[in-house]
């Protein structure tokens, strides 16, 4: 479906109600009104409510993907250097939450819980594949060795998500910084790196 006006509209009418109201008492019919339209039209783009709650969680996340998939396309650059970027993609996202979370505070905590959910959950999807494949150029340049490049890029996203993100599971900074280099160790080790190699991850 074409992203004109309209459907833009929808979406700022959805994110305009989540700063008052949990998304379960949230109507179609609301949605339609917040965003001066029928709720015909609302059907024309989606198919329900949480059709457009999806849209939303994607049109947040939009910059940051198209940034990390156009990494998996620069072959002239090397694979861990892409794989920063990702991290920071990670980073990028965990502040943007947290930035948004902030003009909600009527939400409850089980409602932030649940977009909480929605969006770690969008964001580990989307980029999986596009480590994935910076993991595996890294693995044919001999610059990486390992022999599950998706299940090793499904590691370092929920560990980089859960960890950076400091929601469901609360950490101090001490111990943010414990895990990200335990983290970069596991790499090192895994992907028969020489140790510091990695080191560079660390300013993330």
């Amino acid at each position: 479906m074409p992203k004109d006006t309209k459907y833009t509209k929808i979406l700022d009418a959805l994110q305009t109600l989540l700063e008052h109201k949990e998304i379960q008492h949230i109507s179609v019919s609301e949605i339609a009104r917040e965003a001066g339209m029928g709720k015909g039209s609302i059907y024309y783009y989606f198919s329900s409510k949480n059709a457009i709650w999806e849209a939303l969680v994607a049109r947040d996340y939009e910059k940051p993907l198209e940034t990390a998939k156009h990494l998996a396309n620069q072959y002239d650059i090397s694979s861990f250097t892409r794989m920063a970027m990702i991290f920071q993609a990670c980073r990028n996202s965990s502040i943007q939450f947290h930035i948004r979370k902030k003009t909600q505070s009527v939400i409850s905590a089980p409602e932030h819980a649940l977009i909480h959910q929605k969006y770690l959950n969008y964001l580990i999807s989307e980029l999986k594949p596009v480590l994935a494949e910076i993991i595996k150029q890294g693995i044919s340049k001999k610059e990486i060795h390992f022999n599950h490049p998706d299940a090793l890029a499904e590691i370092v996203l929920i560990v980089l998500s859960v960890k950076l993100d400091n929601t469901l599971i609360p950490s101090t900074y001490e111990e943010v910084e414990d895990t990200i280099s335990g983290l970069i160790e596991l790499l090192e080790k895994g992907t028969q790196n020489p140790a510091g190699s990695l080191n560079f991850l660390r300013a993330l």
